[in-house]
């Protein structure tokens, strides 16, 4: 039934996906140059949390086929892997007496339009190769946010079409029951077609013949 198959990798067309791409690879990046990773429990935790949010959305996507549930719960965990790593860098800053842009700051006001641009992963490594850890963490705090929004925007539309819709399953049974109907129409016009009997005038066992011995009785 070809409206519940994916092409394969066609999770990468969603924003959500690329987005949190973008949010690994600047995590890995901050994590292997201002962590220390022989000492500090916090370089898997949040390489983790990046990699829970980006995989989860691969895994929710790929079980849609199967179970809207499972995608939705899936996706839920992409967010809330997400939510934990943004702690982490909040965190991170505040321990670290670092400064944290606010919503009015110069560089969040010029970080944000940009942001809602570029979804390549390449892009925002080459924008945060050499910079401090303080602009590299707001800049995933920033990244993280949008990501998390798309995120909810992905669960909202979800919830909708399972309302609208139903799940996997029901609309597996809904299609099995027009594909019977279908069925047993056409069947019904065959049966009907074939006891349908010409009416030739020529046969001479039409009773209307009066050629037909029979005509008068």
């Amino acid at each position: 039934m070809e409206q519940y198959q994916k092409k394969p990798g066609s999770y990468k067309s969603l924003k959500a996906y690329q987005k949190s791409e973008c949010v690994y690879d600047i995590t890995y990046y901050f994590v292997e140059h201002f962590l220390d990773r022989g000492h500090d429990r916090t370089v898997d935790q949040m390489q983790q949390a990046a990699r829970s949010g980006k995989q989860n959305i691969v895994e929710g996507y790929s079980d849609a086929e199967g179970s809207s549930a499972s995608h939705h719960k899936l996706t839920v965990i992409a967010k809330g892997s997400l939510e934990e790593l943004l702690e982490d860098y909040e965190d991170y800053l505040r321990v670290h007496q670092l400064e944290r842009w606010g919503q009015q700051h110069p560089k969040y006001l010029a970080c944000i339009p940009l942001f809602q641009k570029h979804n390549d992963s390449e892009w925002y490594r080459r924008q945060i190769d050499g910079r401090s850890d303080e602009d590299i963490a707001n800049i995933a705090i920033i990244v993280i946010h949008q990501t998390l929004a798309l995120l909810r925007g992905l669960i909202d539309k979800i919830d909708r079409t399972f309302l609208e819709e139903g799940g996997i399953k029901e609309q597996r049974f809904q299609a099995r029951l027009r594909y019977r109907s279908q069925n047993n129409q056409r069947d019904s016009r065959v049966i009907r077609n074939s006891r349908e009997i010409p009416k030739n005038p020529n046969n001479p066992n039409n009773p209307k013949d009066p050629n037909n011995p029979y005509h008068n009785i």
